[in-house]
């Protein structure tokens, strides 16, 4: 997907309280398959998220059902956990502030924290000159 060009990052996300904020990073590039598809992202600039994506570079991809996928099982998400995580995009949708389910959300930590399930996220990649 990225081996071929150098490309830059865009995480756009929304509250429910129509609080829009963004990362851009400026390198971001997936590994092979043979590597786990390992995330390297780098040049981050905040549109007022803060940064809850650098923590994760070096990482590989990770699922429930994969050996060390036991961030994915515990934060019910797919993703480039470390220890587990300060992004979890593909966690369960909780409609907002939440308390009885910390961190298994939408989350994105340096924005609104473990205990509020975003709207909405979207990470956008194009290649860069």
């Amino acid at each position: 997907l990225t081996q071929r060009k150098k490309y830059e990052l865009l995480v756009d996300m929304e509250d429910f309280e129509g609080n829009k904020s963004f990362a851009r990073y400026s390198s971001f590039s997936i590994g092979p398959e043979s590597d786990g598809y390992r995330l390297k992202v780098s040049g981050f600039t905040d549109g007022g998220a803060g940064d809850s994506l650098t923590y994760h570079s070096e990482q590989r991809f990770v699922t429930f059902d994969v050996s060390d996928g036991s961030c994915a099982r515990s934060y019910q998400g797919a993703f480039w956990y470390k220890t587990c995580h300060y992004a979890n995009p593909n966690g369960a949708y909780l409609w907002g502030a939440h308390s009885n389910f910390r961190a298994v959300g939408v989350d994105w930590y340096h924005w609104k924290g473990y205990e509020y399930s975003l709207k909405a996220i979207s990470m956008k990649i194009r290649p860069v000159q």
